[in-house]
């Protein structure tokens, strides 16, 4: 589900944009969890739910990242979930797109693990284009589909930073827990294999949604996921955020 204020905002302002020409905002949603949302009843259950569970959950955001080029917004936050267990930090990344002027398309990634316990396959939800990366996100694209880790930890700055879906608390800084980190990636075989669907690329950072297609030697049915690349003052990767549901065939612990 998106940040409920994002989405809120986004549909009051598709209603406004579309009221002086008497005709109804196209409004839909697509989440891991719910699937494809469409239609008034719909959006408004889709809402109460989203209400309920933040609510519930005592819930506060603080905002990480936001990448807009044209008529796409990609926003990246922190969702802070109480439970039974103390406090979840929910990576969630929203996709707002208009592609004409009363429709409004959300696109929402995050991973089910931490806050509903299990992982769901997520069908793709764009097709796949054929995009080229250059510089510093084309060589990690590379390195990472090859399974090459000197490569793929080279394109890192010294600090740099890989956060894996689940949140904070996997995050990889550093040559040495990123060498670690890819190293167990790339044991099943070789590198993982990516789709290239939509890139929303503002010069500082990079979004990327995909389907994930393989692991090392394991073809795997194809799944929706977004990854963010932000560039470093010295050219290199300060950070790479991936937002996905995918299971990896090997132990990365």
């Amino acid at each position: 589900m998106p940040w409920l204020p994002d989405f809120t905002n986004a549909v009051e302002l598709a209603r406004l944009q579309t009221r002086a020409a008497g005709r109804p905002p196209r409004v839909v949603v697509s989440d891991p969890r719910s699937g494809e949302v469409r239609g008034h009843k719909r959006l408004r259950e889709f809402v109460s739910r989203s209400q309920f569970l933040l609510t519930e959950r005592h819930a506060r955001t603080e905002t990480v990242a936001s990448t807009v080029v044209g008529g796409r917004a990609v926003v990246e936050r922190l969702v802070h979930l109480v439970g039974d267990k103390g406090e979840v930090a929910w990576p969630v990344a929203v996709v707002a797109e208009s592609p004409d002027d009363r429709s409004v398309v959300f696109r929402n990634y995050f991973s089910q693990l931490p806050v509903f316990g299990r992982r769901d396959v997520r069908p793709p939800i764009l097709e796949p284009r054929d995009s080229h990366f250059g510089g510093v996100v084309g060589r990690y694209h590379s390195a990472r589909d090859a399974g090459d880790t000197d490569a793929i930890v080279s394109t890192f700055a010294a600090n740099g930073y890989l956060r894996e879906p689940i949140g904070p608390s996997c995050t990889h800084r550093g040559t040495h827990e990123l060498r670690s980190f890819f190293d167990a990636c790339f044991s099943a075989g070789g590198g993982i294999g990516l789709q290239h669907c939509a890139v929303t690329d503002d010069g500082l950072s990079c979004v990327l949604e995909y389907n994930c297609v393989r692991w090392g030697s394991h073809d795997l049915a194809p799944q929706a996921g977004l990854g963010v690349y932000e560039r470093g003052p010295d050219g290199l990767l300060a950070a790479a955020r991936v937002y996905d549901d995918v299971e990896a065939p090997v132990d990365k612990s």
